[in-house]
């Protein structure tokens, strides 16, 4: 984590000096010769965004009392290895949810129509999924 803020950091102060490297070239731009606000003002939130982050993680490393496995030269790739919880590799629930959501998505650009015979298929799909493991071979 401590790597993460110092590029955050880092990030910080280029955007501030890409800020003011654009000021100054608007400035010297024979055609227009005054400051392109738009620019300017992009990049100065991205180095406030960049400092905000690193502030936070900055923040964050030094409430939690120790060091991260990637902090660490001695550490190991599983160390860092979180448990992801339990997933059905042979569920096609996944699958139906994804397609139905895109549908509805679908809709909204294309006919509102199509949202109101997707939004079903969602729910269908929802609860198919989470109840999936109540019927079956798989029932607890």
């Amino acid at each position: 984590m401590k790597a993460n803020t110092n590029l955050f950091w880092i990030l910080s102060v280029f955007f501030l000096l890409s800020a003011i490297g654009y000021t100054i070239w608007s400035l010297l731009d024979p055609m227009h010769q005054r400051v392109e606000w738009v620019g300017t003002v992009a990049m100065t939130l991205c180095a406030v965004l960049a400092a905000f982050i690193g502030f936070y993680i900055g923040r964050v490393h030094g409430a939690q009392g120790g060091e991260l496995p990637e902090d660490r030269l001695d550490a190991n790739i599983d160390d860092g290895d979180a448990e992801l919880g339990f997933f059905s590799p042979w569920s096609w629930w996944p699958l139906l949810l994804g397609a139905s959501v895109a549908i509805c998505f679908l809709g909204l650009a294309v006919g509102f129509w199509l949202t109101y015979c997707a939004i079903g298929l969602v729910l269908i799909s929802l609860v198919g999924w989470v109840y999936e493991y109540y019927r079956g071979l798989f029932a607890r």
